[in-house]
């Protein structure tokens, strides 16, 4: 293989690298890593919220999270990319996001997290910010978070 082949072998092995590795770690934040969770099955036993939102609305929800919880999982799903909605946690401990559609890697109309932190997550009262970021007329959506 000459110069120029294993320069762009090195090139594209390092464009997978970089891509891969930002596709993983969504946002750190304190001790908090922020990853897409992915296709989800959502236990049955989970409180579900199904509501609409319009543009400019901000929507407020909350759990609390007891000690030695180290993971939790958020989903809002709205499953019309044409209208956008994000996503804003505040802990007892700080401010995660905004995330956004694109936030958990895909464009679909679903924003899709998992929270987890090595050390625990913050105990107390977690609330969820869900804002119509842009809506055209009003869209509904569910959210849960466990």
């Amino acid at each position: 293989m000459n110069v120029s082949g294993i320069s762009l072998t090195i090139l594209i092995c390092m464009a997978l690298l970089v891509s891969g590795v930002s596709a993983l770690n969504v946002e750190k934040t304190r001790d908090y890593s922020v990853t897409p969770a992915g296709n989800l099955h959502i236990p049955s036993l989970k409180p579900l919220v199904t509501s609409t939102i319009t543009q400019g609305q901000v929507v407020a929800y909350s759990r609390v999270v007891s000690p030695g919880t180290s993971s939790m999982i958020t989903d809002l799903n709205w499953g019309n990319p044409a209208n956008s909605l994000s996503l804003t946690i505040v802990a007892p401990d700080g401010v995660l996001g905004p995330f956004y559609d694109s936030s958990d890697g895909t464009i679909n109309g679903r924003i899709a997290l998992s929270i987890s932190s090595p050390t625990g997550l913050a105990p107390g009262t977690w609330t969820f910010y869900i804002e119509g970021y842009h809506v055209t007329g009003s869209q509904t959506y569910s959210f849960v978070t466990y």
